[in-house]
């Protein structure tokens, strides 16, 4: 019954018993439950390890079973943080997959693999967005790690994006959190709101990505320099992957509408990322990069959370946050 719990069926037996049978030791469990008392013995390790029993208070030298109660919430609690532990591996898989295939095809130019299209140069990519954009049947869902973007991209942008959203097509966008500053960029997208687009914002983004009906995918060959060319992605294993990626990064992102949040260390979600980065060693220049913002806002980011901490170094600031408890 409670194996989903991480309890094998002696070790459920026996905490059931002692339970039922408080003074019982461990003769006497070996004795009513028929089992030899080694496994009586590695049950109550085991218990001990979950944190189902303990040193009894009122007898000393004897073991206590936790109330069920108190028990079942310890073992919950155990599988939660187990849950969340998989999904950020999970997530961190999905971003390595994903700037692997964009890697991996970059390296091969030439060797003409099947679900792999190469694109050279600025021209040639717009080109082949436009055209993928006017095929577009159902859904896109987009990656838009840029930042800010200029209002005359924004114009050049309107007639494709309209023409798609009229068409009855489900268009998903995530931006950068640093996009909620920009009046224009904030305009546009509540424009967008109004025809029907959905947009959220992320902290950061993994890569730039355009998927056209879950069966292609633009992402470029170097995110840092679109002028580099992109890669059109066909490949249904590859495409399941960078839609799996999508789907995680949007399960977690905040709705356009909605106020930036603050953790318990009054930090918002883009001063913990950056916390974070500060920490793993990231440059002022990485950081703005990632987060979409101006080598100067990173500055000033990077310097006020290090005089909170009062950390006269990165590595210091990052030891700091996690004495803390501002980052784990």
């Amino acid at each position: 019954m409670l194996t989903l719990l991480g309890l094998d069926q002696h070790t459920e037996t026996v905490y059931r018993a002692m339970l039922a049978h408080p003074g019982d030791g461990v003769s006497a469990l070996s004795e009513r439950l028929d089992l030899p008392e080694d496994i009586v013995r590695h049950s109550l390790d085991q218990l001990s390890e979950l944190a189902l029993v303990r040193p009894s208070y009122d007898a000393p030298g004897r073991i206590h079973a936790v109330s069920p109660d108190v028990g079942m919430e310890i073992l919950l609690a155990r599988q939660r943080a187990e849950l969340a532990a998989q999904q950020q591996r999970i997530e961190a898989s999905q971003v390595a997959a994903a700037r692997l295939i964009s890697e991996y095809a970059a390296l091969r130019p030439d060797a003409g693999q099947p679900g792999v299209e190469h694109l050279t140069g600025l021209d040639e990519v717009r080109d082949r967005i436009a055209a993928l954009t006017r095929d577009i049947k159902e859904e896109v869902m987009i990656f838009a790690p840029d930042g800010e973007q200029t209002p005359e991209n924004l114009e050049a942008s309107r007639p494709l994006d309209e023409a798609v959203l009229k068409r009855g097509v489900r268009m998903r966008t995530i931006y950068l959190d640093s996009v909620r500053n920009s009046p224009h960029s904030t305009a546009y997208a509540e424009w967008l709101g109004k025809l029907g687009r959905q947009a959220r914002t992320a902290p950061t983004l993994p890569l730039r990505m355009i998927i056209a009906d879950r069966a292609a995918a633009i992402v470029p060959v170097d995110s840092g320099n679109s002028a580099a060319g992109a890669v059109v992605l066909t490949g249904d294993g590859t495409l399941t992957a960078l839609c799996a990626l999508f789907e995680s990064v949007w399960e977690n992102a905040k709705p356009f509408g909605e106020k930036p949040q603050r953790s318990g260390d009054s930090l918002t979600d883009t001063e913990l990322t950056a916390l974070k980065l500060l920490a793993d060693g990231h440059t002022d220049e990485s950081i703005a990069k990632r987060l979409g913002v101006s080598h100067r806002t990173a500055r000033r980011i990077a310097t006020t959370l290090m005089e909170r901490l009062g950390a006269r170094s990165r590595f210091e600031a990052g030891v700091q946050a996690v004495r803390q408890g501002w980052l784990t």
